[in-house]
Order: structure tokens, then sequence, then C-alpha cells
């Protein structure tokens, strides 16, 4: 996985659109394809046929997704949708927006909660419970999960290691991540990198929701 471990960062500052451009930056690479997209006001990605679905993950600006079959779908900060496959699909953003793009292959085992085509927010694809961790596998194959996981305030889990990368969406409310002997606070909108087999923790210092990349390439 391409990108900084042991830190908080911004998806959303980090990938800041570049005036009249669209910008990918690939963070997997084969069949568990994830990339960061940057697009400049008044951009489009003109539609394109694919054999499979994309899960678009908005964490800045707007954007439209559009394409055969009438479809037409506008999401802001916080919204996802999972777009079809095998018909013609695009991406424009009036305002500028960042986006994470994740490659869903039809083999995949995707949650049936999620329907193509429609917008939703990983936030809310889980409740708080009192005093419980509540997870749901989004999707997963055998190289890849992803999952969205609540925790009411004062929950975490204890130390231990992955068996692969992980990548962290903080959804909302503010948590501490331990990693590797040390505390980094975190909250909605940030995100954080686990290399593989690197000891870490999470406790919720409010009610928190965060989804979870986890890859074993």
């Amino acid at each position: 996985m391409k990108e900084k471990v042991g830190t908080i960062f911004s998806i959303a500052k980090e990938n800041a659109p570049i005036h009249g451009c669209t910008v990918s930056r690939e963070i997997c690479g084969g069949d568990n394809y994830v990339a960061y997209f940057s697009l400049a006001k008044n951009s489009d990605i003109s539609a394109e046929i694919h054999p499979y679905h994309k899960l678009l993950i908005i964490a800045d600006g707007s954007v439209d997704v559009y394409g055969a079959n009438d479809l037409q779908k506008s999401l802001g900060v916080g919204d996802s949708v999972l777009t079809p496959s095998d018909v013609a699909v695009g991406v424009r953003s009036k305002d500028g927006a960042v986006y994470t793009e994740m490659t869903i292959r039809r083999n995949d085992q995707m949650n049936e909660a999620i329907k193509a085509g429609e917008v939703f927010k990983l936030a809310e694809l889980v409740p708080y419970a009192d005093g419980r961790i509540v997870n749901m596998d989004v999707v997963h194959n055998e190289k890849m999960k992803f999952v969205v996981m609540s925790f009411d305030a004062g929950a975490g889990l204890s130390e231990h290691a992955a068996p692969g990368e992980a990548l962290v969406f903080a959804l909302d409310g503010e948590g501490v991540i331990g990693y590797e002997g040390k505390e980094f606070p975190i909250k909605a909108g940030e995100n954080f990198h686990f290399a593989k087999g690197g000891l870490h923790s999470v406790k919720a210092t409010t009610r928190f929701k965060m989804a979870l990349l986890l890859t074993l390439e």
C-alpha cells in the first residue's frame, strides 16, 4: 500500500485538486485496485464501461455520477456509491472533489445492504450500541476486507497485529489509535495506515466510527 505509515493524515487535504486537472494516485494495484482521485472545478471523467463495480468514497467536495440507464447521482462529503458494472459510468464535479475509488470484482462478497447505484454513507451502515463494538463486513475476498465499525465511548480493541496492511477512515466522533508504542488521536475526516505486522490498538474517546481497508497482498 503506497501510503505513509504510523501518522495521522487526511486524504482530502493531501490530495487537493490541481487547477484544470484530474489527478489519480494509486494506493494498491492489481485486482484490489485502490486510488485517490482529485477533480478540479468543472472536470469530468467521461463515461466508461467496466466489467466490475467501483466503490467511491467522497472525502471532499461533491461529484455527480452519471451514465447509462438514466444513472444520475449527486454525492457530497461522507457519501459513497457502488457504481453499476457493464454499463457506461462517468464522474464529474462542478466545484472540485477528492475521493477514494476501490475496484470491486464480480466474485467479491458484497454485503446485501449495499445496492449498486444507490448513494449511502459508510457511517450509517452500523449503529452505536451501549458498551459494545459493532462490526459490518462491507466487501471481502481472499486478499482484501473492507469493514465498518462503531465503538461506544471507552470501548476499544486491545493491541494486536494485522496479517496485512490496513488503511483507516475515521467516519464519526473521536478515538485514539495506538501504534508501535505511541498514541495518535484521530477524528472524523482523518486517516491512518498500519504496516503489515504493526502492533496497534483502537480506543474510542467519544462514540467513534471508522472504516478499515485490510489488504493481504
